[in-house]
């Protein structure tokens, strides 16, 4: 009997702040080694975890949730320093208003979720009631006095003149703590760099390789955010501009701080220590 299940399979999530790390990846190049699977974020994180995906750019709290079990590559993420424009909260009322706020929360998203609750509660000191709602500004708004979009919805969302006050909360965190924040990273499970460690190595240089070329010359990426999403030219170069892919040591210190945070507040159940893949071998991170 021939079994024609791929190798490794990988997960992307299915928006356009991933597209630097998949847009110029050689598939066919791996022939049947990959199987590739293209979902939300909240999608992707529960293949990981259940073993249904191998690799995957996955919210950066579902590897806190499930630390155990992956490995992080390193150089690449998407991550900000302030102003990420696509993890938007729609509020009526300020942020320290807020306490006694119903805010409705996307299906799609994990890192953002969390995010969001340690500004409020930790820094704001705030406990607001929360739902949960499909990705819809004016839906959500309509029952909730705050909503938060992430993704394209949030894109969109932000190009309607809707009146409504809008906080990034990339640039929120940075604000209040002075570090990077890292939404999204690329996850390994163990077993798999165990299985396939060659395997493993090809899929991290290309990632990285197709990450360089299109951020060397995103016009291709412009063209096509414009074409599936809408926008101008000019909000796509500086959207792809002020996102950042790297993860190094200024991303670690940053997404450990949200993992402290996390933990503190009880949406996680310990502290989680960044375990890096490098050329098969890990790097432990825990400050």
């Amino acid at each position: 009997m021939i079994n024609n299940q791929a190798s490794v399979r990988i997960g992307r999530i299915d928006f356009t702040n991933v597209w630097p790390l998949f847009y110029y990846f050689p598939f066919s190049s791996f022939g049947n080694d990959l199987e590739v699977t293209q979902q939300v974020p909240s999608g992707l994180n529960r293949a990981m975890a259940e073993g249904r995906i191998d690799i995957g750019a996955i919210s950066s709290f579902a590897y806190g949730e499930n630390f155990d079990e992956y490995l992080v590559f390193p150089d690449m993420s998407v991550s900000a320093f302030g102003q990420v424009n696509s993890i938007l909260l729609f509020h009526r009322k300020p942020l320290e208003e807020l306490g006694d706020a119903k805010i409705a929360l996307p299906t799609t998203s994990a890192t953002s979720i969390n995010l969001l609750k340690i500004i409020l509660t930790k820094f704001y000191g705030l406990q607001p009631e929360y739902e949960y709602a499909a990705p819809e500004l004016e839906p959500m708004m309509k029952s909730a006095d705050a909503a938060l979009l992430i993704g394209d919805h949030a894109i969109r969302a932000s190009w309607e003149k809707n009146g409504y006050l809008v906080t990034d909360l990339a640039t929120e965190w940075t604000r209040l703590t002075g570090q990077w924040m890292t939404f999204a990273v690329c996850t390994i499970r163990k077993q798999t760099v165990e299985q396939y460690p060659e395997l493993v190595s090809r899929i991290y240089e290309a990632f990285l390789e197709s990450k360089s070329k299109s951020l060397a010359d995103p016009a291709a990426l412009v063209r096509d955010a414009q074409k599936q999403i809408g926008g101008t030219e000019a909000y796509w170069q500086r959207y792809f501009s002020e996102l950042c892919y790297e993860f190094g040591p200024k991303q670690w210190a940053g997404l450990s701080l949200y993992y402290q945070y996390a933990a503190e507040l009880g949406f996680l159940e310990r502290n989680v220590p960044l375990q890096i893949w490098k050329d098969n071998s890990v790097v432990r991170v825990t400050e």
